[in-house]
């Protein structure tokens, strides 16, 4: 992103982004207290370990490492053979033992990279490190009758396994960390090791930016943001600070390095605090947990368990099933969808054609009224009562000509609704087509003789006529028609009355 101020320097923004991942595991980070405490009341799920009472030792949660080491592999990171976790002192409430457990110059991974798509141009992100920590408590800010403010401190999200990413300060603009973020979330979800919902906290964004005259190799003072709880605030906080630093050098001031606060309802940043440098918080190595060493064989084990990446499995669509990007992209928007797809053409595997056939015609379905039903009712595809193979089989029944398109709307609903077998829908609504040329020929006389005005204009040269009466005649049959018929037939009779 290139800004260009009223005495013509032109500015480049220099943004780096640090994320913090709640992980999916059943247990705390260094105890064994449950990670499910969204609905639990206030400090239920907590130990001494948790509480950071003296004289406990924590434990390292294996499933946490794992989670991160498959994370980090997944954004192409360096795993090296040692690592190890550090104490990071600052004197926070709503910090149990005064440090945080987490990692320094040893972390589980570096030098990796993520690749956006920024206006059909591969941009790749550098990943400085994906290292491993834990949560905090939560602060609820308060106020009491007579106006005095207070905080009470909920410590059931204290230790809870927190994964972070932090980038290299490539991104270039608000919207490329907007794509960055989308991105990151998206493969976080497909492995399978985080929620990764902002919504609910276990997905946060902390971003760096500074500007600097463009050519100047110098970084400025940079500024970090907090408080950004959805992409569009990550969005509007990196554009609005972007031109708050412009003005700023401009009126001849520097920036300064600070932590800044995202104040959504006002649209602008708010100064909290003058910014730490790492020596501030006195790492040390954490002496009551062991370093990590991790074997090339272990890491590989790990690797192996990685599920078929967005990228890749967008690549495969477009290969093996003959989709466009578009209909590849949104496929595989998320797992769910992108597996309910593949199972869906399972029984086509093995016939180049009819796998062709059916890609296409899956697609159109889960794109066009499946992803209409699914908008409507608010639900997963993972929760549908549609299986994957019904969805193929309701299909095999409109080429197979026992159903017509129109019909099988009506199916389909019935089956998200009911889950039940789109054949026997079929027969219980009665909706087998018609293609029957004596049935059809009698349906034909009637809605001819009750529209003599289209007839006429057909018969003077409207075609558009033709596709009124052929719309009538699939009223009149409730859609069960077989609409290649009907057209036959009546381009036949009203031939014969010209």
């Amino acid at each position: 992103m290139t800004t260009t101020s009223l005495t013509g320097t032109e500015y480049e923004t220099i943004i780096g982004l640090e994320v913090h991942v709640q992980l999916a595991t059943k247990s705390k980070m260094y105890c064994r207290c449950s990670t499910d405490y969204a609905d639990s009341p206030p400090n239920t799920h907590v130990c001494p370990v948790c509480l950071g009472m003296p004289g406990v030792l924590p434990v390292i949660n294996r499933q946490a490492v794992e989670y991160t080491i498959m994370t980090a592999l997944a954004l192409n990171c360096e795993i090296p053979e040692f690592s190890k976790f550090d104490r990071k002192n600052y004197p926070y409430p709503d910090l149990m033992k005064g440090y945080q457990i987490s990692q320094y110059d040893l972390p589980l991974s570096r030098n990796g990279w993520l690749e956006i798509d920024m206006d059909g141009e591969a941009r790749r992100i550098g990943i400085t490190r994906v290292h491993l920590e834990e949560d905090v408590a939560k602060l609820l800010h308060r106020q009491d009758q007579s106006g005095e403010t207070y905080s009470l401190v909920d410590v059931n999200r204290a230790g809870v396994p927190l994964m972070e990413i932090v980038s290299e300060p490539d991104i270039r603009s608000p919207e490329e960390a907007r794509l960055y973020l989308v991105k990151l979330r998206q493969i976080l979800q497909y492995i399978g090791v985080s929620r990764a919902s902002m919504e609910e906290g276990a997905f946060r964004c902390d971003t760096n930016v500074s500007i600097r005259p463009r050519g100047n190799p110098e970084l400025g003072g940079y500024v970090e943001i907090k408080n950004l709880n959805s992409f569009r605030a990550v969005y509007s906080a990196l554009e609005y600070e972007v031109e708050r630093q412009r003005d700023v050098l401009e009126a001849g001031g520097r920036i300064e390095q600070e932590t800044r606060g995202w104040l959504d309802e006002e649209g602008r940043t708010v100064i909290q605090r003058t910014k730490e440098y790492a020596h501030d918080y006195r790492y040390f190595p954490e002496p009551d947990l062991p370093p990590l060493t991790l074997s090339r064989e272990y890491v590989e084990e790990l690797r192996a368990r990685l599920a078929e990446l967005p990228d890749a499995r967008r690549r495969r669509f477009r290969e093996e099933y003959g989709l466009s990007d578009y209909e590849a992209n949104l496929l595989t928007e998320t797992r769910a969808r992108a597996d309910y797809y593949d199972a869906a053409l399972a029984p086509a595997r093995g016939d180049g054609d009819l796998l062709a056939r059916r890609a296409k015609a899956i697609s159109n379905w889960m794109l066009g009224d499946f992803a209409h039903l699914l908008n409507v009712t608010e639900t997963d595809i993972s929760e549908v009562k549609v299986a994957p193979r019904q969805l193929y089989d309701m299909i095999t029944l409109i080429e197979d000509g026992t159903i017509s398109g129109k019909a099988a709307k009506s199916v389909f609903e019935e089956m998200f609704r009911t889950g039940k077998e789109p054949r026997q829908i079929v027969e219980e609504l009665g909706l087998t087509q018609i293609s029957g040329s004596d049935e059809l020929a009698g349906i034909v006389e009637r809605v001819l003789a009750a529209n003599p005005k289209p007839v006429a204009d057909f018969q003077g040269g409207k075609q558009e006529a033709l596709r009124f009466l052929v719309g009538q005649v699939m009223r009149e049959t409730r859609g069960r028609a077989n609409p290649a018929l009907v057209d036959e037939i009546l381009r036949e009779k009203l031939g014969r009355s010209q």
